[in-house]
């Protein structure tokens, strides 16, 4: 087996559990008010039960100059720690967006990927 070099603490722990990360087939617009944050057709959709699936925008299709980097963080044990923005133009968009921009080795799909809160954001997607 292959040495992981920042394995993820989390599956180590639980190895049964079961997080996918697969392209989404279709056009993701993220907007606060009639603003445009980011638009994508290279999303990524990450699954992980028993949570509500999520969108995972790739840094490329994102507009930072919308977002404003916070200091908040979170750590999960499966994917690593997360950094957070919020939008600009918004105060209900205060850190809207996370990313794992180091993301544990099982996680690297997300890497310099970008996730909005849809309760903070208006999350379009589009399937093909």
């Amino acid at each position: 087996m292959d040495q992981i070099a920042n394995p993820a603490p989390g599956f180590q722990r639980n190895p049964g559990k079961l997080i996918t990360v697969e392209p989404y087939r279709g056009a993701v617009t993220v907007r606060s008010g009639e603003t445009v944050i980011a638009s994508s057709t290279k999303a990524k959709v990450l699954t992980e039960s028993p949570y509500p699936a999520v969108l995972y925008i790739p840094f490329e299709d994102i507009d930072f100059d919308q977002l404003r980097k916070t200091e908040f963080s979170t750590h999960c044990p499966y994917k690593g720690d997360a950094s957070y923005w919020s939008v600009l133009s918004a105060e209900a968009g205060k850190d809207a967006m996370w990313a794992y921009e180091q993301p544990f080795d099982e996680m690297i799909e997300i890497r310099d990927h970008g996730a909005f809160y849809p309760s903070k954001v208006t999350i379009e997607a589009t399937p093909d």
